[in-house]
């Protein structure tokens, strides 16, 4: 091996050692790289950690107190008509405004309303506030009061069938009596089954919860830095706002009476509605003011009824209204057909004769086609058919009487 050759084999692994060392100063940097944000991340999740860890110990520090909740409703009570704000500084009195149909009215009506619009809002001296509520229509109360306006209506056509089969069977009333009292009844009758169908059909509408409804009202505030005197008392200041508030609320009415608005000041027990509504607008629903007024959730310490003794009390109640329900259900039932059988027996005592009249009424419409003298001796023959039935008839009376009076006067012998 010459020289040249040497040193050419020399150059050879001084670059393969030259890039083998490049190679492992790249692999370190990419260690010491991975290694830092492993450092980094794990710094980060020990700060968050502790930052929640503060923030979770500074939650449990807080008290949610009474206050605390008082001055989120921004009100502290309601009183006399009034509502009372922040200590007696402010005082609210609400006028409840119906809606009108605009829309439905003629060009003079809406000019009417127009102008006395803009009369109301000349006449006001005093800041006002416009509120609109929504609420959802509930028919529960509606329907409570169907019901019972129905029970009603149930019990007399109970009493009037009832006195009219007692007329029937006496036999001492006329036949335009006992058709003046059919027709009452029928009368009552018709009213009890339309009751049903109202009753049934507003069920179903109360089941739909997208029935709304708007409810407008102005409110007046009244604050006590408008009288002048410092030295009047809190009950005095109380009195001066009501007077105040009543004189401006009558004033506001006056002047939307002429818009054809009746508006009517909320008393202590509406405002309570309107602010129950406000504060719980999903549940006001399901759970309303006088439910939650009538379960005494306002106080502190209740004392409820025996279960038991409160249980029997309701299943009491239920098994007499089921039982009057079903004494009235069946007595109609046994009313109807009592009358149905009367009918048919009617029926069948006159089918002869209804039988005869009606063939007559036959040939008469057909008489052109036939001719009249053929008509004519057919309406004879039908006549005397029934004469001789008639005879017929009263022979086997005589017949039965005869024999009915034969073995009676052998049972006497």
């Amino acid at each position: 091996m010459n020289s040249n050759q040497m040193t050419n084999l020399l150059m050879i692994i001084l670059f393969v050692m030259i890039g083998v060392l490049v190679l492992l100063s790249v692999i370190y940097i990419v260690l010491k790289a991975k290694e830092k944000k492993r450092k980094v991340a794990r710094e980060d999740s020990f700060s968050n950690s502790t930052r929640q860890e503060e923030i979770s110990s500074e939650k449990t520090a807080i008290e949610y107190s009474k206050k605390s909740i008082f001055s989120f409703m921004q009100f502290d009570k309601i009183e006399d008509s009034m509502i009372i704000r922040k200590n007696g500084t402010k005082y609210l009195m609400v006028i409840e405004c119906p809606g009108i149909n605009y829309d439905l009215m003629s060009s003079i009506e809406k000019n009417s309303i127009e102008q006395g619009f803009l009369q109301f809002l000349n006449t006001l001296k005093h800041p006002i506030q416009i509120y609109t509520q929504t609420r959802t229509v509930n028919l529960g109360s509606s329907l409570e009061t169907y019901k019972s306006r129905l029970k009603n209506i149930e019990d007399r056509l109970v009493a009037k069938q009832m006195e009219y089969n007692s007329k029937v069977s006496s036999r001492q009333y006329t036949q335009e009596q006992l058709a003046q009292e059919r027709i009452e009844v029928l009368r009552e009758r018709n009213l009890y089954e339309y009751g049903k169908d109202i009753i049934s059909n507003t069920e179903r509408m109360n089941l739909n919860k997208n029935i709304l409804r708007k409810h407008y009202y102005i409110i007046i505030a009244y604050t006590p830095e408008e009288v002048t005197n410092s030295n009047i008392e809190k009950t005095e200041i109380k009195d001066i706002a009501f007077n105040e508030l009543y004189t401006k609320c009558q004033s506001a009415i006056a002047s939307l009476s002429v818009c054809g608005i009746k508006g009517k000041i909320l008393n202590s027990n509406e405002l309570a509605e309107l602010l129950y509504m406000a504060y719980n607008r999903e549940d006001a629903d399901i759970y309303q003011l006088q439910q939650a007024l009538n379960a005494r959730y306002d106080e502190l310490y209740v004392t409820a009824p025996d279960v038991l003794d409160k249980r029997i009390k309701v299943l009491n109640q239920r098994i007499e209204e089921e039982a009057i329900r079903k004494a009235n259900e069946k007595l109609l039932e046994a009313a109807q057909e009592s009358e149905k059988e009367r009918e048919v027996k009617k029926k069948e005592k006159d089918m002869q004769e209804l039988i005869r009249r009606m063939a007559k009424m036959i040939i008469e419409e057909n008489e052109q086609l036939v001719g009249e003298e053929t008509a004519q001796r057919a309406r004879e023959k039908i006549d005397e058919e029934a004469a001789k039935n008639k005879r017929k008839g009263g022979k086997l009376n005589e017949e039965k009487e005869a024999t009915t009076t034969r073995r009676r006067k052998k049972k006497v012998s």
